[in-house]
């Protein structure tokens, strides 16, 4: 079938050159020594190619297998004394689900009035649940799976830009990438790649079939966190497999992009832009406000309630040498509260349409 073959050939050539413009705008940006640099450069350079018309594109199966080493690397961060504190953690994750509930309304009303949106396209648009979650349930119940996709991928391009960014600006944190040790690639034991590799593929099928939500993220995170605690391995991935993954991370959002009417559907990213913006405004809020009275660390607590995805937002945490396990369970916490009452609400959504 040469057609078939050609396909192929097609395709392979588009993620070539995807990872070419993501590796290469990652390879700048850590040259500007700017935050985040593999995955923002990547996110920022191939956006730009895909708004250009590039024909860039990023196969699900790749982006999967390497966002499994991100599970693997989030699981490594909970250590038995982190997991003795998470008992204390619940005054944030009860605030969280508030945050969840205003973000969604204001951005519901939002789409609804400002935007046109019907009742159920604004309310997946603005739902800060997982990014295929969303786009996937909100097209079923009859949503604009464009308009939505949109929103979800303009809200985390600008979190995960915007965030790394107001800490150089405004924190005393490290955000380029010198706060983690370099680990080589011959610094992990054959044995320990063994562990850490079953870790990921075990987890992810695992997570898959038990239809946990991120299950390539998530599943690997238990596993791992699991064998951790337990002491087989202290090892994990080595950085450059972890730079690796941003940068498909990052392209992934840009090619998000491809495809999109600059001047047809632009104003409809404005609309998600200032969503997204509010977004952050009402979690920085929430943080300073929770961060006085609990003691907790507001840095650790902005980023828990950033309006970003699960994958960005950890590997933003574990960038900056933040408490990657705190981040990660609201994260998680927060996608499992939006799908559980994405039900209830879009009952009420109907009628009122």
């Amino acid at each position: 079938m040469p057609s078939a073959n050609a396909s192929r050939l097609h395709d392979v050539g588009r993620l070539v050159l995807a990872l070419t413009i993501g590796a290469a705008g990652g390879w700048v940006f850590a040259q500007l020594r700017l935050p985040l640099p593999w995955m923002l450069g990547a996110m920022t350079a191939v956006t730009i190619a895909a708004l250009a018309g590039a024909p860039v594109r990023m196969m699900r199966w790749l982006r999967s297998i390497f966002i499994t080493v991100l599970g693997v690397m989030l699981g490594a961060s909970f250590t038995p004394t982190v997991v003795a504190r998470m008992p204390g953690w619940w005054p944030t994750l009860l605030a969280l689900g508030v945050w969840a509930a205003l973000t969604t309304w204001l951005g519901w009303l939002y789409f609804r009035r400002r935007a046109g949106f019907d009742p159920i396209t604004a309310y997946f648009a603005a739902a800060p649940g997982g990014l295929n979650e969303m786009i996937t349930v909100g097209g079923q119940l009859g949503g604009d799976e464009r308009m939505i996709s949109l929103a979800h991928a303009t809200r985390v391009l600008i979190t995960v830009f915007a965030i790394p960014i107001w800490f150089r600006l405004h924190g005393d944190i490290a955000v380029d990438g010198g706060a983690r040790a370099t680990i080589g690639l011959l610094d992990v034991g054959l044995q320990d790649y063994a562990i850490l590799a079953a870790c990921a593929a075990v987890g992810a099928l695992g997570g898959a079939r038990l239809g946990i939500p991120a299950a390539f993220v998530l599943g690997p995170m238990f596993l791992s966190a699991g064998i951790h605690l337990a002491g087989i391995t202290e090892s994990t991935p080595p950085t450059l497999i972890v730079q690796m993954a941003q940068v498909i991370i990052g392209s992934t959002v840009g090619c998000r992009f491809v495809g999109v009417p600059v001047r047809r559907v632009g104003q409809a990213i404005g609309h998600a832009a200032i969503v997204a913006v509010i977004m952050i405004a009402i979690a920085v809020a929430f943080a300073f406000t929770i961060g006085r009275l609990s003691g907790l660390p507001i840095a650790a607590i902005v980023l828990a309630f950033a309006p970003g995805g699960l994958a960005e937002m950890s590997l933003v945490a574990l960038a900056l040498a933040v408490d990657a396990a705190f981040v990660a369970t609201h994260h998680m916490a927060r996608i499992l509260m939006i799908i559980l009452l994405a039900p209830t609400i879009f009952s009420w959504l109907k009628r009122k349409a």
